[in-house]
């Protein structure tokens, strides 16, 4: 009797095949010469920025005392009003009405918006009739710098007062200022260094017209 074995199946299967190989990409650095000059053009373009953006000014004279001082140079902000107008107690760089473009510009505070009514009672600044409190005075205005007097601003017009008020020549004498002759706002006190800090609105409270 014939036995049949069975033959072992064996099922054949693919050699999975190998992932090709990746080229990687080749990196170079650039030579040291070559970042130099990029770092030099990188920086010349923020510096540019920058001086388009800001102003450099220094104060002279005693007429923003206590808050500023002659030597103390601020950076001014051109673009803040880009995107708003001034407000109460920010500190203001401007051209002053009928001075020539050559002559260096004021730095004040403003103390009246545009349509306001300004007046000058008892030595003591009202708007609109309501005293306004002002922290930031060096001292107390005189008769003899703050006669009794009134402005009413037009539309367009800031009413800018200097915080050394017995020291300062400001809208009291030229009135009322253009919005176009508005220069830029102080935003930073930066030399000498033990002077540094941020201005804004320095010292003013929320509510212009009550004492805290």
């Amino acid at each position: 009797m014939e036995t049949t074995t069975n033959p072992t199946m064996v099922q054949e299967t693919e050699t999975p095949a190998l992932p090709a190989t990746v080229q990687r990409p080749n990196l170079r650095q650039h030579g040291y010469g070559r970042e130099i000059i990029e770092t030099i053009i990188l920086i010349g373009a923020i510096y540019a920025l920058v001086n388009l953006a800001t102003v450099r000014f220094i104060v002279e004279g005693p007429s923003m005392q206590p808050t500023f001082h002659t030597g103390q140079v601020l950076m001014i902000s051109r673009v803040n009003y880009l995107f708003g107008n001034p407000q109460r107690g920010q500190v203001i760089v401007f051209n002053a009405p009928g001075k020539p473009a050559t002559e260096p510009p004021y730095i004040k505070r403003v103390i009246g918006l545009p349509g306001e009514l300004v007046e000058v009672r008892d030595m003591k600044v009202y708007i609109n009739g309501q005293e306004l409190y002002e922290p930031y005075i060096n001292e107390p205005c005189t008769a003899g710098s703050c006669p009794n007097r009134t402005w009413q601003l037009g539309e367009d017009e800031y009413f800018f007062m200097g915080d050394n008020r017995n020291h300062s020549l400001d809208s009291r004498s030229f009135g009322g200022v253009k919005r176009e002759r508005v220069i830029g706002e102080a935003l930073v006190r930066y030399w000498p260094p033990q002077d540094w800090g941020i201005v804004g609105t320095l010292n003013y409270p929320a509510d212009p017209f009550a004492a805290p």
